[in-house]
């Protein structure tokens, strides 16, 4: 899917409560930065609860609405923490109008006959089985919202498999599925729309730690991709769901 052209404006997400994960660097900061000088109120999550204070003091510095801090460490969160979450969101907000799934382990480069079996498992669970059990547990206050908006973030690596990606690639490609299927499932009996979004190339500590020999000035800034994101998260995208979003061929 190609997503018209659109402008961040400071209204763009006025009145909206979006969370994003991930949010203490690359993407995911970026975006919840973006989402803040659109008028959002953003819940900020990641597992460093020194580094998403150092987010929410940039948010209050631009301004913008008062942001919140859900420290969730996604690799080692048990059914009572994401309870805890789900109860603070359902006190605080009542309603969740976002959730845009950023947090990301790149795990091993390596091949997958050598491939580090308990690597493996912890960049799965990371990746794709924690933001279903996230999604699962903020879908009722998701509901609340009239047009709420789910994003997956995807790769390349899902429409180009390459050598080497080992369960990154995997994770992603099941990332995408989840978001398909459960674009499906909600269709017609709920308001919440879900789509995935692939970035691409983005000049981040990520892509950084793949690519070591890279020129990271070559790179697009991931404030560059920051307006997709907004515009699916923004009522100007109500009724856009089980997309895939490629913007480095968008």
């Amino acid at each position: 899917m190609q997503l018209p052209s659109f402008k961040v404006v400071p209204d763009s997400l006025r009145g909206r409560n979006v969370m994003v994960t991930g949010s203490t660097s690359g993407l995911g900061r970026a975006l919840a930065l973006a989402c803040a000088r659109a008028g959002a109120t953003v819940v900020l999550s990641g597992r460093s609860l020194a580094k998403l204070e150092r987010v929410y003091d940039e948010i209050e510095q631009l301004g913008a609405p008062q942001p919140a801090i859900a420290k969730l460490d996604l690799a080692t969160a048990a059914a009572p923490d994401y309870d805890a979450l789900a109860g603070t969101i359902g006190r605080e907000f009542g309603v969740l109008d976002g959730l845009v799934h950023s947090a990301a382990l790149l795990g091993d480069r390596s091949p997958l006959e050598q491939y580090d079996v308990p690597t493996w498992c912890q960049v799965l669970h990371v990746n794709l089985t924690a933001p279903l059990i996230l999604t699962q547990v903020l879908l009722p206050h998701l509901r609340k919202s009239a047009s709420a908006s789910v994003i997956f973030v995807s790769s390349g690596v899902v429409q180009n498999p390459r050598p080497f990606w080992g369960a990154y690639a995997v994770s992603k490609a099941g990332l995408e599925a989840v978001s398909s299927m459960l674009s499906q499932e909600l269709a017609g009996v709920s308001s919440v729309r879900i789509n995935s979004v692939s970035p691409g190339r983005l000049r981040t500590p990520m892509r950084a730690a793949a690519y070591p020999a890279e020129d990271p000035n070559t790179l697009p800034t991931a404030e560059s991709v920051a307006g997709a994101f907004i515009y699916l998260l923004s009522e100007a995208s109500r009724g856009v769901s089980g997309q895939c979003v490629d913007l480095a061929h968008g």
